[in-house]
C-alpha cells in the first residue's frame, strides 16, 4: 500500500527550492538527504532528495537533483511524494492512515448503523472522520477517544459517540428549557407602582 509523504507545492527561489504540504509524521526520516521517493504519477519520479530544510515558520522545503531549477520545480506542482507502508507501522496505535479507515462501518455505541467512513480530513486543529449516510448525506466527526472510542479494522467498523445532531439520521432535540422554571417574570409580588 502506497502512502503519501508529501505533496509538492508553489517553487521557492531559482534553484529548484519547492514547498511541501507534508502527511507524514516523519518527515526528518521521510526526507532525508539521498532519500529516493516514488511519485503519483509515476512518471513525474523518482525524485532524490538533495537538500531538505523546516523554515521558521514551519514550512518544509526540498530540492530534488532531478529539477534543479524553477521551470523544473514549477512542473513538479501537485505531484504527491509516495511511499509503500512499512509493515511494522500497522503497530503503532497511536494513529490511523486514511487507507484504514475508509469503507469501515460506521456503528454507534448504542448498535445503530450510522454509515460508511469515506474519508480522514486533517484539519489543523485535529483529525475528522467524514462518514457517508445511508441517505448520501456526508457528517463529519472529531477523530478523538470520546467521540471515537473504538477502531476495529478487523471487524470492518469504527464505533461513535457523537453528540446528537452531527448526523442527519440523529437530529438534535431541542427541549423548551423555560417550561417548569421558576415563574413569570412580571410577577415580583410588587404592584410596580413606587414605593413611600
Amino acid at each position: 500500500m502506497l502512502l503519501t509523504v508529501a505533496v509538492i507545492g508553489a517553487p521557492h527561489g531559482l534553484r529548484g527550492e519547492v514547498r511541501l504540504d507534508l502527511r507524514t509524521d516523519d518527515p526528518e526520516r521521510r526526507l532525508a538527504v539521498g532519500n529516493v521517493l516514488e511519485t503519483e504519477p509515476a512518471d513525474a519520479g523518482p525524485l532524490t532528495v538533495t537538500r531538505a530544510r523546516t523554515a521558521p515558520d514551519g514550512a518544509t522545503f526540498v530540492i530534488f537533483d532531478e529539477a534543479r531549477d524553477r521551470t523544473a520545480a514549477e512542473a513538479l506542482r501537485g505531484v504527491r511524494l509516495v511511499v509503500e507502508s512499512d509493515e511494522d507501522e500497522g503497530d503503532d496505535d497511536e494513529g490511523w492512515y486514511p487507507h484504514e479507515l475508509v469503507g469501515l462501518r460506521a456503528v454507534h455505541v448504542d448498535g445503530r448503523e450510522l454509515g460508511t467512513v469515506a474519508g480522514l480530513e486533517h484539519l489543523p486543529a485535529q483529525d475528522v472522520l467524514v462518514v457517508t449516510e445511508p441517505d448520501g448525506s456526508e457528517a463529519r466527526v472529531p477523530f478523538v477517544a470520546e467521540l471515537v472510542p473504538d477502531v476495529d479494522p478487523g471487524a470492518g467498523t469504527v464505533t461513535l459517540d457523537p453528540p446528537r445532531g452531527i448526523f442527519a439520521g440523529d437530529p438534535a432535540e431541542w427541549e423548551d428549557e423555560d417550561e417548569d422554571e421558576g415563574g413569570d417574570l412580571g410577577d415580583s409580588g410588587d404592584s410596580g407602582g413606587t414605593r413611600a
